[in-house]
């Protein structure tokens, strides 16, 4: 038998380790991320108002970053997230408005008109439920709602996506915010979150007020906002708008969902569409009065075209056959007989009240370039 030379096997050998080293170095580069390591995102520090409630807790699996606020703000305002191209979310929530639109029935695709009107977008971090009939339980559920429905962006998500998965922008923005450039769905609902959740309004000139500058409000204006925390109380004389029930603390709203009487016949269910039940029939959300006077017309069906039209209504035109009527509509009135009669507020009053109303607008945040178009 013939032997091999032992300079053979030491090149058979090396021939093998080389062979192993050129496999390993090529399972190397195929994990190696051809657009560099991933950069972790940079947490928003979001500032809470001193006089503001705690913040909620946030999702778990959608923290604030700067980079992913940026991404969103970008997809507030991309027209490319509906059919044709035409409307954005801005379209419906301008800044200027507090992020709604002047209209009473908010326009959708081919100019289709919306059954409701566009809700001020401000300080919805602190919101437990959103739309006028609770419809979505946090931010990422709602903002799929205007994409999919056929008469707001008539677009299903997955075609948004891919339309921004086919621009030269997105992807790097998708990844600086996320971590990838492959966009998704979940993702898109999230950066969109995010940059609602920063929209913060708390410096109005009745802010200034209970930070200590009483020059900020007139004495017509302070009789105004007496006049909106008071409970009226008719046997007792004490005069009031009864308006504070429901319109309380920093946030200007209860966050409940309530029937403040329009109707006596229910052309829109409210609540009671989400819950089946009839005794959320009726039911809308409280909305906040912040920017109240930007935000013309009023109601979830926008029938009041002015604030005096709204205070008529509480004052003078409840429907008190309504289903489910809100017991805090009636039990306060400036009747003698109490209880269950009209407010009864005088035409001065009612100013008083509206000039009130004014002190809640709050420039800052309809200037805020953080908020505008990129």
């Amino acid at each position: 038998m013939r032997r091999i030379p032992k300079t053979t096997w030491a090149w058979l050998g090396a021939g093998l380790l080389a062979l192993a080293s050129c496999k390993h170095d090529s399972d190397t580069v195929s994990t190696v991320d051809p657009e560099g390591p991933v950069v972790p995102p940079t947490p928003y520090n979001l500032v809470v108002p001193a006089n503001f409630p705690p913040l909620p807790a946030q999702p778990a699996d959608n923290p604030l970053t700067v980079e992913g606020v940026a991404l969103g703000r970008q997809l507030f305002y991309e027209k490319g997230l509906s059919v044709n191209s035409t409307i954005s979310c801005a379209s419906c929530h301008r800044q200027e408005l507090a992020f709604t639109d002047g209209l009473a029935h908010a326009q959708g695709v081919n100019g289709s008109a919306t059954p409701r009107s566009s809700m001020s977008l401000a300080n919805l971090a602190w919101e437990p439920k959103l739309t006028w009939d609770g419809a979505a339980s946090s931010l990422e559920a709602q903002a799929r709602i205007p994409i999919e429905n056929p008469v707001e962006m008539h677009q299903t998500l997955a075609a948004g996506v891919a339309r921004l998965q086919a621009t030269s922008t997105y992807p790097a923005l998708f990844r600086k915010a996320f971590g990838s450039s492959t966009i998704t769905e979940d993702n898109t609902l999230k950066a969109l979150a995010q940059f609602e959740r920063t929209l913060v309004s708390s410096n109005s000139r009745y802010d200034k007020f209970l930070a200590g500058n009483r020059g900020a409000l007139t004495s017509y204006e302070q009789q105004g906002l007496v006049l909106f925390v008071t409970h009226p109380d008719g046997p007792a004389g004490i005069r009031g708008g009864n308006c504070k029930d429901c319109h309380d603390g920093s946030l200007q709203t209860d966050n409940a969902f309530r029937n403040n009487g329009l109707d006596a016949t229910l052309t829109d269910l409210g609540l009671g569409l989400q819950t089946g039940r009839a005794t959320d029939n009726g039911k809308f959300r409280v909305p906040s009065l912040r920017n109240i006077a930007l935000t013309a017309p009023y109601m979830h069906d926008g029938r009041f075209p002015n604030l005096d039209s709204v205070l008529s209504h509480y004052n003078e035109h409840i429907a008190t056959a309504s289903p489910n009527l809100d017991p805090l509509i009636l039990n306060g009135s400036n009747n003698k007989l109490g209880a269950g009669h009209p407010l009864g507020l005088t035409k001065d009053e009612k100013a008083k009240i509206v000039a009130f109303l004014q002190t809640l607008t709050d420039t800052t945040f309809t200037h805020d370039r953080r908020f505008a178009k990129p």
